[in-house]
């Protein structure tokens, strides 16, 4: 694994008790980089986050996270070497106010936001931090599973279809934020169904179909690979 890695995955089989979902996923993402993982649904996307924090049935091959392999490690463990999920169910703790779940997870590393740097970069939790969590809209609520990981001191973020149901203005700011969060030098990885809201932020893309990687696209090759494309995703 080269300094430049923050995450390697190598010959990865993931399975949900008698389900084989992954079938020996390699794919690489470089310290600060922003990598999307596109493909349609089942094909091993969102799996492919759940078995870097452990959380599939089991699993074999390699995950080096940061230099180290993780993966006879415990969930809690991995999460403390600076991995952060923001889950598509979001799981947003209704009976307490929108602080309140910013507060609740505990802080895993050095290096976490401040308070004070989420409302900054998210002004409506800042307005809203005392509603409750059912009160926020479908926006909001994604503003608040992110931040939440923000302040656990991860360093790689695992984002599952963060822009999914939310209204254009809202997955406009959710990009916007994406690009500040890569200024600061956090790697993300982003698994998005909307190709559009995923190119523009993606350094790389990795197309995944019945749980391998089918092909990688750089940025630079989306307009000469648009065919290609179009074949996988129907975009």
């Amino acid at each position: 694994m080269s300094a430049a890695e923050y995450l390697r995955i190598t010959g990865l089989h993931a399975f949900y008790g008698e389900s084989h979902i992954l079938h020996g996923m390699d794919l690489v993402v470089n310290r600060g980089e922003c990598v999307s993982l596109l493909g349609r649904n089942g094909a091993g996307r969102t799996t492919t986050l759940r078995a870097i924090l452990g959380l599939t049935g089991s699993r074999t091959g390699s995950i080096m996270v940061n230099g180290r392999e993780t993966i006879a490690m415990a969930t809690h463990r991995i999460a403390r070497l600076g991995v952060g999920y923001c889950p598509e169910e979001r799981g947003i703790y209704a009976s307490l106010s929108c602080e309140e779940n910013l507060l609740m997870p505990p802080q895993l590393g050095s290096g976490g936001m401040s308070l004070e740097e989420i409302y900054a970069m998210f002004p409506n939790l800042f307005e809203r931090r005392h509603s409750q969590g059912t009160r926020l809209s479908g926006g909001e609520q994604q503003m608040l599973a992110m931040a939440r990981i923000l302040r656990s001191g991860a360093r790689l973020l695992l984002l599952d279809e963060i822009s999914e149901g939310l209204a254009p203005v809202i997955v406009q700011t959710l990009g916007e934020i994406i690009l500040q969060l890569k200024e600061k030098g956090f790697t993300i990885v982003l698994v998005e169904q909307n190709f559009r809201f995923a190119a523009p932020l993606a350094d790389r893309m990795y197309i995944v179909e019945h749980g391998q990687i089918a092909q990688e696209i750089a940025q630079g090759e989306i307009h000469a690979k648009k065919e290609l494309l179009q074949e996988y995703l129907g975009v």
